[in-house]
């Protein structure tokens, strides 16, 4: 007789392990290293949870404390690979493989433990696609979660900074697995029910908060006349021309100078109203302004941001908010927004080849790519028209009249030259070298070239959308990429015929002095002034604070 029940039955025997170090559903701090070694196999799949912002830190810490004899060559699925703790997983030998989306400040280590042969790497996802394939072939055994508070009975508040909670505990919990959360404080009754109680098995009040990084606090002292003059070609010759009114922006300081003119130049331009009106977006300080000025009517973000929380619960006509007036944020349901409902993506990159491919796996770093592949992405399922997605397909067409698709807008948006000056264009992507050097089986690209429709930097726009064949768009890419090595390859007359065609326009053609690009145009200068638009409602980090 075939045994239909073996893995309800495992999770039978794991919780009765567990249940010895715990009192009900609570474990005390200083039994969570028995509970681990109690319901954690050899060989499992473990869920710690790292997102973009919120992380476990406490149950990660605990993790890389377990003895490797009893808990070893565990398969790491988490989007975000940020802290310390999650790397010394496999520098002491717990954890041998590795599935995850982002890895941001852990880019470096991750390169090296990759080539030092501590890393066996599955893949490098984005956020959906890893999400998706928790309920395909990469169903978590446990969950390692964080949350607000906790009820006695489970049931969990996970605050603003939901984010990938309600996802890994569903796939965990509706296929036999452990989930054990941290929480900041346990209750009589949470303030809201994000995660029902029936899907919780071990709850662990932690010393201290769990951490979260102010990823989206940007001090728009650091925006340049470079950046300003980008933004200013970028409001005027792609938000105004095509109507975008749904949009994402990818983090930056070019997208935070948009963010600032669109309350000053936008309102010159006329825009108010017909652009920009509904984003999938984190709750960037930046937008503060324009929030105030009237321009924003809603906002759907995929995690929260630290020093937001009163100002959202004070303009919940623009943000998603439980009755108890705190912000409800979901990434995958806001990367499903973001690939479906979004008729634009604009953001940076750390390189761009002449195709047009870009990625921010660079030399001796491998940042992973979080979700800007899916926002990134045009996406052949959508059925739904909007005058900007149809004008976009319409320029892509090459004179076909019927049955045109239409085309999300992909901008990527940067400066010729990076950090070091060191250029942002190149030849070929370092992530090429990097594939074979490691032996993966796909070079790491964060947004491949024929997605993307616009590229934007100092020296103007570059509509590839309007590129007839490869020549074209490599002439177009490099009208664009100034003085380094691929600028100045570009054959002159090719990139003045594509100008004379409107492929690539100056900023002079667009009608913009850059003597006019100037910081007096930002609608704040400084993080102290968005505190004032936001009425005081916005409490930015300490370290922010120069005040």
């Amino acid at each position: 007789m075939m045994d239909w029940q073996k893995q309800r039955s495992e999770r039978d025997a794991r919780l009765d392990a567990g249940s010895r170090h715990a009192s009900g559903k609570m474990v005390a701090p200083e039994s969570a290293k028995a509970l681990f070694e109690a319901v954690i196999r050899p060989g499992d799949r473990v869920c710690l949870e790292g997102d973009n912002q919120k992380q476990a830190d406490f149950l990660a810490e605990v993790l890389a404390s377990v003895d490797r004899s009893r808990i070893h060559d565990l398969h790491i699925v988490q989007s975000g690979v940020v802290l310390q703790a999650h790397l010394d997983l496999f520098e002491r030998g717990i954890a041998r493989k590795l599935d995850f989306s982002y890895s941001g400040p852990q880019g470096a280590a991750i390169a090296r433990a990759l080539a030092a042969g501590k890393i066996e790497l599955g893949a490098i996802h984005t956020y959906i696609e890893l999400f998706a394939r928790y309920f395909m072939d990469l169903t978590p055994h446990v969950a390692l979660i964080a949350a607000v508070q906790a009820d006695r009975d489970g049931n969990l508040y996970t605050g603003p900074n939901t984010e990938d909670t309600p996802t890994i505990v569903e796939a965990t919990a509706f296929k036999s697995g452990i989930v054990v959360a941290q929480v900041n404080e346990v209750v009589d009754q949470v303030s809201r029910v994000d995660i029902p109680g029936d899907r919780v098995d071990f709850i662990i009040k932690s010393d201290q908060p769990f951490y979260v990084e102010p990823l989206f606090s940007l001090d728009a002292a650091g925006i340049t006349e470079n950046q300003i003059l980008m933004a200013m070609m970028a409001i005027k010759g792609i938000y105004g021309e095509y109507g975008v009114r749904r949009l994402n922006h990818g983090i930056g300081f070019p997208t935070a100078a948009i963010e600032l003119l669109l309350p000053t130049y936008g309102e010159q331009l006329g825009l108010k109203g017909k652009v920009a009106t509904h984003w999938a977006l984190n709750p960037h300080p930046t937008l503060i302004p324009a929030i105030e000025s009237g321009w924003v009517e809603q906002i759907h973000s995929f995690g929260g941001e630290v020093g937001m929380e009163d100002y959202i619960s004070a303009r919940s006509d623009v943000y998603f908010t439980g009755h108890d007036g705190t912000l409800r944020s979901n990434r995958l349901i806001c990367q499903t927004a973001g690939l479906y409902a979004c008729d634009m993506f604009i953001g940076s990159t750390l390189q761009i080849d002449l195709a047009g491919n870009s990625s921010t796996v660079t030399e001796g770093r491998i940042a992973g790519f979080g979700g800007a592949p899916n926002m990134g992405s045009d996406v052949h399922g959508r059925r739904h028209p909007t005058a900007a997605w149809l004008k976009a397909g319409r320029e892509a067409s090459d004179g076909q009249t019927t049955l045109i698709r239409g085309r999300k807008l992909v901008v990527q948006i940067l400066e010729t030259f990076g950090e070091k000056m060191k250029p942002n264009f190149v030849e070929t992507l370092d992530s090429v070298a990097m594939a074979e050097e490691l032996k993966f089986d796909l070079a790491p690209v964060m947004i491949y070239g024929d997605d993307v429709s616009h590229i934007v930097t100092e020296e103007g726009i570059a509509n590839l959308l309007l590129c007839r064949g490869p020549a074209e768009r490599e002439q177009a890419i490099r009208g664009v990429a100034g003085f380094t090595d691929v600028g100045r390859a570009r054959d002159r007359k090719a990139v003045e015929a594509l100008r004379q065609r409107g492929v690539i326009r100056r900023s002079e053609d667009l009608g913009i002095d850059p003597l006019a690009a100037t910081r007096q145009l930002l609608a704040a200068h400084s993080i102290e002034d968005l505190v004032t638009w936001s009425g005081g409602l916005y409490q930015p980090p300490s370290k922010f604070r120069n005040w």
